[in-house]
């Protein structure tokens, strides 16, 4: 009788263990989806701020010359001042994008190792309760 009672924990410590592990791996890859299309999001409003960062500057170059300030001296070292700030601000927002995608990415591997190691502390459960059992 005991053998059963041993076999059906080994095998009930077994399937635990076995689905903390694919539970892990499972969040890790939507964890890796989700700071894929965190990317691709990034990607998408960098081109969506760069169209309209050119539309802008375009539309500047327009103005001044439609009202017939030269694009020399003062407007022109605005105009610089302004391209520098807003590179600055673009990359600032590009990095804190990145910053993002790589923790996600740290979150999936650390519930990938938090699995790991409550099916580790799962198995150890089961054969002690499968050695008081015997």
């Amino acid at each position: 009788m005991s053998f059963w009672i041993v076999a059906a924990i080994a095998t009930s410590t077994a399937v635990t263990a076995y689905g903390q592990v694919e539970a892990g791996k499972a969040q890790e890859s939507a964890m890796k989806a989700q700071a894929e299309q965190e990317r691709l999001a990034a990607e998408s409003r960098e081109l969506e701020r760069q169209q309209k960062l050119n539309a802008a500057l375009a539309a500047n170059v327009v103005g001044l010359g439609v009202s017939g300030i030269k694009a020399e001296g003062t407007p022109s070292s605005i105009a610089l001042e302004s391209a520098e700030n807003i590179s600055l601000s673009e990359g600032m927002m590009g990095l804190s994008d990145r910053l993002a995608q790589a923790q996600l990415r740290r979150q999936g591997k650390a519930a990938r190792q938090a699995s790991q190691y409550a099916a580790a502390g799962t198995l150890l459960s089961g054969a002690v309760k499968a050695y008081q059992a015997s």
